[in-house]
């Protein structure tokens, strides 16, 4: 006697539980952002990218990060045919609001085993505490 798992047989499910209808899971960049002392930490998820494919820039206080791939390389071998494909190939971006104090050179990214790691200092607060200015009164 052989034991073998009970599935029960949903057609529905099985159509709308496929990645093709799931699309927008699979490029959104996973991130946790954590926070220390002087800096913020992201860790971005982006299995499949290279650190070549990854770009960053500052615009308007937001910290921009655009990342694309392709299979350019697995067209060339013809042998065999796909019967499912779920790795994607295309393009993504996020977007963090950082602030207009932060420029380019303040921030510091790593990439390693497809997590990109960004550090962002955090603004320093002017700690001196102003002295309240009045409007005279003339006579």
């Amino acid at each position: 006697m052989m034991l073998v798992p009970r599935r029960n047989f949903d057609l529905f499910d099985d159509i709308f539980n496929d990645p093709f209808f799931n699309m927008n899971d699979s490029k959104i960049m996973k991130t946790d952002i954590k926070e220390h002392d002087d800096i913020f930490e992201l860790l971005i998820d982006l299995p499949g990218f290279n650190k070549e494919d990854i770009k960053m820039n500052i615009e308007d206080g937001y910290l921009m990060i655009n990342a694309k791939t392709s299979n350019e390389g697995e067209n060339q071998d013809k042998k065999g045919k796909f019967i499912r494909k779920e790795r994607y190939y295309g393009e993504c971006s996020r977007s963090f609001y950082i602030g207009n104090d932060i420029n380019e050179e303040d921030i510091k990214a790593h990439f390693k085993n497809g997590t990109l790691k960004i550090e962002i200092p955090k603004k320093k607060e002017n700690k001196q505490i102003e002295e309240k200015k009045y409007i005279e009164i003339g006579e």
